[in-house]
């Protein structure tokens, strides 16, 4: 399932924006997104990945991760071919972190990340980070996280950032938790399309 915002222009680019283990790409967070980036000329592309297509409700399961990668690149190739534009990929917390594994291991297929509330870890565990493929992210990268977030704190995340290579941006969403004020307040849009030159 695909919903697309386009602006009302021409478009500088196309951004495949992905949910989080618990949701579908219609949330209140991903639609502001959305619209947003429309405002600011880019095609938004809200996609359902495929481990919710396949079940309604409950998180991904053990070995589907590589799946919805697999639907995140067709979703990307279909954006290049039918747009002619620079492709981005980004998500809400899984679907961001699936967006920057698939970056990560094919760097020619984004130009670009937006990364909304990244699980930086699992709540209360600081030991267990995910961040093994940042040092291969070569795209720019926006990260919008909240300062109330319990998969990351600010310092944390800041702490991770500078294992990234490329040009990198976090915006502090104050008082958010892992849902971002579920999209009230959504100017790290702005940011983000500036990054891509």
């Amino acid at each position: 399932m695909t919903s697309i915002h386009e602006p009302p222009g021409g478009a500088r680019a196309a951004v495949i924006l992905t949910h989080g283990a618990g949701a579908n790409a219609d949330t209140p967070l991903l639609r502001a997104v959305a619209n947003e980036l429309a405002r600011l000329g880019c095609i938004a592309v809200r996609y359902t990945l495929p481990f919710r297509l396949a079940r309604p409700a409950g998180p991904p399961r053990a070995g589907e991760a590589a799946r919805d990668r697999e639907g995140l690149r067709a979703q990307a190739e279909e954006a290049r071919r039918r747009w002619n534009v620079p492709v981005c990929l980004g998500g809400h917390s899984y679907g961001g972190r699936q967006s920057s594994l698939l970056a990560a291991a094919e760097p020619d297929l984004a130009a670009g990340l937006l990364l909304l509330s990244y699980p930086l870890h699992p709540p209360g565990k600081p030991d267990q980070p995910r961040t093994a493929h940042f040092p291969d992210l070569k795209c720019p990268c926006t990260f919008a996280h909240g300062t109330r977030d319990a998969f990351g704190s600010i310092a944390e995340m800041e702490a991770a950032l500078r294992l990234i290579p490329g040009r990198v941006r976090l915006a502090v969403v104050e008082g958010a938790g892992h849902d971002l004020k579920g999209g009230r307040d959504v100017t790290f849009c702005e940011g983000f399309v500036a990054s891509l030159g």
